[in-house]
């Protein structure tokens, strides 16, 4: 399948590299503010042929099947809107949206165009370890809650504290610790307990009013789930959920490289396997399995069950933002509502 994208930053060149690794992708088509920089970025790869800096003209032009969106957070929308209309697959980086009146209406343009494939492109949802421990989870006798962490310093923070307002520290382009890092715990949750009976936000703002840190809490009917996160610093702390007398525990509640399981008696039994070299790889193989059939009644089904956490995802993270105030400029339109 022809790959076009849009966006030339770290991210996007991973994902092309574990999209190209699944041998069903080939990177063709880039979108880049300039065609300059589109052209360099362009030239680490072997069947690039057009490069575009009008977005229109990337979409109505380009020859590409299924487009990779990781443009900042903001855009994410009316990209994927625009993609629709252009008759191309699409996996967009998390957060999809910004809020649940642009996801209304992204499923309503989805539900006209019953032939493209969207995914949210949470990585994590995707991997062996992240199944393993929703499958350890579901033979607990009982749960009484998880701790769960994903704090990591952003190289973009030294700009913000030199003045600067990079995009994963605006409000102009929902940017901020819970859209960014939060996403992936929200999306644990939700996997792993179901839709919580409410949550609450506890961030550390900035000097423009962004989270740089946070601790949401989010409320189940017999105990709660409490999410660290953050771009300001970085934390070893692992993530644990808790049964009865035994502890599922990991490394990382989004990286998830080593999970474990303590018993009773403080016997630990590894759980997890080895992840791949490139952590995107796993997202690819389920995407590019998923469009290399997409007539079959199965894959639509899975691509319908993915989008359906990113739907539920997309509502806890605006909650948590609404309850202390977090504001983007992409809910303006929205506010009477």
């Amino acid at each position: 399948m022809k790959l076009g994208i849009i966006g030339t930053n770290w991210i996007t060149e991973q994902f092309i590299s574990a999209a190209e690794a699944t041998g069903k992708f080939e990177l063709t088509s880039i979108y880049s503010r300039t065609k300059e920089k589109a052209q360099a970025f362009g030239q680490k790869f072997t069947h690039v042929s057009e490069c575009f800096s009008d977005l229109t003209e990337f979409f109505t032009k380009g020859s590409f099947e299924v487009v990779y969106i990781a443009s900042p957070n903001s855009l994410h929308f009316e990209q994927t809107l625009q993609a629709i209309e252009a008759g191309k697959h699409i996996i967009v980086e998390k957060p999809m949206c910004s809020n649940p009146f642009e996801m209304k209406q992204l499923l309503e343009k989805l539900h006209k165009h019953p032939e493209i494939y969207c995914f949210e492109a949470a990585r994590h949802l995707h991997e062996p370890n992240f199944k393993t421990i929703k499958a350890q989870i579901k033979q607990l006798p009982v749960i009484q809650g998880a701790n769960l962490t994903y704090e990591k310093y952003s190289s973009r923070y030294d700009q913000f504290l030199a003045g600067e307002e990079p995009n994963v520290f605006s409000l102009s382009y929902s940017g901020g610790a819970l859209q960014d890092l939060g996403v992936y715990l929200v999306y644990d949750a939700i996997a792993w307990f179901g839709i919580p009976q409410s949550s609450h936000y506890y961030p550390v703002k900035l000097r423009n009013g962004i989270d740089g840190a946070g601790t949401a809490i989010l409320e189940y009917p017999d105990f709660n789930v409490v999410l660290n996160m953050g771009k300001t610093a970085n934390s070893e702390l692992p993530g644990e959920i808790y049964g009865l007398k035994e502890t599922i525990r990991m490394d990382n509640a989004a990286e998830l490289q080593k999970v474990e399981l303590v018993d009773a008696t403080g016997n630990v039994t590894m759980l997890s396997v080895d992840p791949a070299q490139n952590p995107m790889l796993a997202e690819a193989e389920a995407f590019a399995a998923v469009l290399s059939e997409t007539d079959s009644l199965e894959n639509k089904q899975l691509q319908q069950d993915w989008l359906a956490y990113a739907v539920e995802v997309n509502k806890v993270l605006y909650e948590l933002r609404q309850s202390v105030g977090i504001k983007f400029l992409a809910d303006e339109p929205y506010v009477d509502r």
